[in-house]
């Protein structure tokens, strides 16, 4: 089907534009007709191989709060009664962002052309991750639609207040180091070149660390920007060998082992793995398809590599505290003996549920005393930093002071 753009009026006068994905004109007049807008102009911008998908895939910037409310009122829209074509069409009339609000617009026509509501998601990866659309797809072959919603708000929840906690935990130490080296770049620019003319001019012996400021000093002015074009392109230059399979590889195993991030890294990962396998063993998609998914939303590529084995396992018949056990490094025993106890239970999604509110209590533990942790450390590399500053500075002046 063709990509329209249109513009269109209330029956106020109000203007209103946007994008749709429908047979012809005459269909989208009738559309807007529907929804009490009048269409006043129209062109068709794009054909079905880029669709409105595409428009979206590039950058679609939806918000994860946008995309919570979203599951929360359609859930309770279909549990109370709605019709999830009315549903989304009520959604997409409250939401503030325009392009997830052409998103919700455009998943209606779809499913009022007869799509089922996943179909209609696929069009959105970005939006709406593989673990969303193949959730969805369960709950509308179980008929527990409204239940599977509720699931994926609470999922959507806890991912974004696990990754908001660990931003806020960094952001900190980061201030501070890009404050520390700011300011001694701004030394090195503007206050000390304005000493080293009197320094010359007494043509005394000056100390060791004055030596070496006056050298770093000049060396910075003279190649600044050589300096600045070197460290953007050895930063690119990681960047890219991080983006290889390789690179990734050995990228993300140097995270896993670092002191203190390595442990927060490990927490996240089980955090995210355990919450996942519960919300998707409360559903009935197959436990390969659902180590497969699993795989896809885990940020660390080593846990991913565990559970794309781990599906290859169990469907040889392999249990899955089996193959958790290959990777004691990665799935500490804590998690392989519950997960074992809720497979002979019979109750793994409530097992695993529990082992991740457990890390993520132990997440939001750690990130909240991690400023603690690395406070001292902070301000004994910025007083090093000062000190030796100080001492480059002062100690020449003192000496000068003392021959005369």
């Amino acid at each position: 089907m063709p990509l329209y753009e249109y513009t269109a009026r209330t029956q106020n006068g109000q203007p209103q534009d946007g994008h749709l994905e429908i047979s012809s004109e005459k269909a989208l007049g009738e559309y807007l007709t529907s929804r009490g807008l009048i269409l006043t102009s129209v062109k068709a911008v794009q054909s079905k191989r880029g669709g409105i998908a595409s428009l979206f895939r590039l950058s679609p910037k939806v918000n994860v709060v946008q995309k919570i409310f979203f599951s929360q009122n359609l859930q309770v829209m279909i549990r109370t009664g709605f019709s999830l074509s009315n549903a989304l069409h009520t959604l997409a009339m409250q939401t503030e962002s325009k392009k997830f609000k052409e998103i919700i617009l455009a998943m209606q026509n779809d499913v009022e052309n007869g799509k089922s509501f996943s179909e209609a998601l696929k069009k959105f990866p970005t939006v709406f991750p593989e673990l969303f659309v193949n959730m969805v797809a369960a709950g509308e072959v179980s008929g527990k639609l409204d239940e599977v919603l509720h699931q994926l708000s609470l999922q959507l929840k806890k991912d974004h207040t696990l990754i908001s906690k660990v931003k806020s935990a960094l952001t900190y130490p980061a201030i501070v180091v890009s404050a520390m080296l700011g300011l001694i770049v701004a030394m090195m620019l503007f206050v000390i070149p304005n000493l080293l003319s009197v320094f010359e001019e007494a043509g005394a012996q000056l100390p060791l660390p004055t030596r070496v400021l006056i050298f770093l000093t000049k060396f910075i002015s003279a190649n600044g920007v050589w300096i600045l074009l070197g460290g953007i392109a050895f930063c690119f230059l990681v960047y890219r060998i991080i983006k290889t399979r390789k690179g990734k590889y050995y990228f993300h195993l140097f995270l896993l082992q670092s002191p203190v991030m390595g442990k927060i890294i490990k927490k996240i990962n089980l955090a995210r793995f355990t919450r996942s396998l519960s919300s998707l063993l409360k559903t009935d998609i197959p436990i390969v398809q659902t180590l497969q998914i699993i795989s896809r939303t885990l940020g660390n590529v080593h846990y991913r590599n565990a559970m794309m084995k781990a599906s290859e396992e169990v469907k040889k018949g392999v249990s899955i505290v089996k193959t958790l056990e290959m990777y004691p490094k990665l799935f500490p025993p804590i998690v392989t003996q519950m997960v074992s106890v809720g497979e002979q239970s019979g109750t793994l999604d409530t097992i695993v549920e529990e082992i991740a509110n457990f890390y993520e209590e132990d997440v939001d533990t750690t990130m909240a005393n991690l400023s603690t942790i690395i406070e001292p450390a902070l301000m004994l590399l910025l007083g090093a930093g000062v000190a030796g500053l100080a001492v480059s500075i002062i100690l020449p002046i003192y000496n000068l002071s003392q021959a005369i």
